[in-house]
């Protein structure tokens, strides 16, 4: 690595993070299956940032969960609009729940939305977040299943590295607890099965079964070139 990189800000939602705390894990047998959902309060959070502006009511909540936590990211920074300040957020899944409204709508009425295309698309959480912050920079997007946060963290080091940003917003972004998606992992045969507590059982080397449950929740990492004394960590 060719230059030291700093961790400014960190903000997370998900089933066991809200605001930064960890909170009980909302585990909630919908649709005959296990799902960590984000709480409630973050629900309602969401649902006011979609009216709170006529452009998000059609986002896809990919969207809406990393807007809310790049803004909450970028406040926590001194950073201002005058800097370079790039964007990679990646998503394995994508707009699923967007994308499987717009699918269902096709089928019943063999012709798509005007939206479906720009807000189903992959670059569209990248590109949204760099509108709601208005800053000026780099706005890129991948998938790379599980890998997908972690490489964009990867993307924006070598932004930096490479001169042509001065700062980077990273992160990903997750909403697959959707029908077509809990499907898929049952065809996969690999979804938790139990009425345990906790039925995910990730780390238990003897189980027997399966046990993979599905969340949502997004996490974005805001990073600068050098060691900064306000870092909460160093890369």
């Amino acid at each position: 690595m060719k230059t030291n990189i700093s961790i400014i800000s960190i903000h997370s939602i998900s089933a066991a993070l809200n605001n930064d705390s960890f909170t009980n894990h909302n585990l909630e047998n919908r649709t005959g299956l296990f799902a960590g959902h984000v709480s409630k309060e973050i629900e309602v959070e969401i649902e006011n940032l979609r009216v709170s502006d006529l452009k998000y009511k059609q986002l896809d909540k990919t969207v809406l969960f990393t807007i809310l936590c790049a803004r909450r990211a970028f406040k926590k920074t001194n950073w201002n609009k005058e800097n370079t300040i790039g964007i990679n957020i990646g998503s394995s899944r994508g707009a699923t729940e967007l994308f499987e409204k717009h699918h269902k709508f096709f089928l019943e009425h063999n012709k798509t939305e005007t939206l479906a295309s720009p807000n189903t698309t992959l670059g569209n959480i990248s590109s949204w977040v760099s509108h709601d912050l208005q800053v000026n920079g780099p706005d890129i997007s991948h998938s790379i299943t599980c890998s997908t946060a972690l490489h964009s963290l990867l993307n924006g080091i070598a932004w930096l590295n490479s001169g042509f940003s001065d700062k980077f917003i990273v992160g990903g972004s997750e909403a697959p607890l959707t029908p077509f998606t809990f499907a898929q992992m049952q065809a996969l045969k690999i979804y938790a099965q139990n009425s345990d507590e906790f039925p995910c059982k990730a780390l238990d080397l003897k189980k027997e079964k399966n046990s993979m449950v599905l969340g949502e929740g997004a996490s974005v990492v805001c990073i600068e070139k050098g060691y900064t004394e306000n870092a909460i960590a160093k890369i």
